[in-house]
């Protein structure tokens, strides 16, 4: 099942106090960047993020989810109406993600 453009919508809104949010649409799910760093994504209208250690700590009873099959899993956000919360949550995860991969 694809995600809702009206769901990424909502998502985006709740993270419009962050600066460089975008997203990239894939297979009719969205993967959610911050400062070009992959943090998460939508997948069947659930807001997913990576498992750093940040964010098992800002959210200790997250569920880990799978965004799709074969996929390594990843928390779910269950706390979407809190843009404070969302604001915490990624900048804590900022740090410990990846680097984008450089482009041929």
């Amino acid at each position: 099942m694809a995600s809702s453009k009206d769901f990424l919508n909502f998502i985006l809104e709740q993270l419009s106090e962050l600066d460089k949010i975008t997203y990239k649409t894939m297979m009719g799910e969205y993967i959610i960047y911050l400062h070009g760093k992959i943090v998460g994504g939508i997948y069947d209208n659930r807001f997913l993020v990576k498992p750093t250690k940040s964010a098992r700590e800002l959210m200790p009873s997250a569920p880990l989810e799978l965004p799709y099959e074969g996929a390594k899993p990843m928390l779910m956000v269950d706390n979407i109406d809190d843009r404070d919360f969302f604001a915490r949550l990624l900048n804590a995860m900022f740090d410990e993600l990846p680097e984008p991969k450089k482009k041929r």
